[in-house]
């Protein structure tokens, strides 16, 4: 699945390329096996789930 020449980076190592994007739902499918989600929530292949970063409403405030 992977074409990096000796093998493919960890999930942790955010450099997995993407192999199938589907930006009409809203997520990519990486190399590595992860599935990153368009608000920044992340699937890692061995089930586990990295939380979306969200910025609190205090901060958007703030930006308006």
């Amino acid at each position: 699945m992977c074409s990096h020449r000796s093998s493919c980076p960890s999930a942790q190592a955010r450099s997995a390329h993407v192999v199938a994007a589907h930006p009409e739902q809203g997520w990519s499918l990486l190399c590595d096996g992860s599935i990153v989600f368009d608000d920044s929530g992340v699937l890692l292949p061995d089930g586990s789930v990295v939380a979306p970063h969200r910025v609190p409403a205090g901060r958007l405030e703030q930006a308006a």
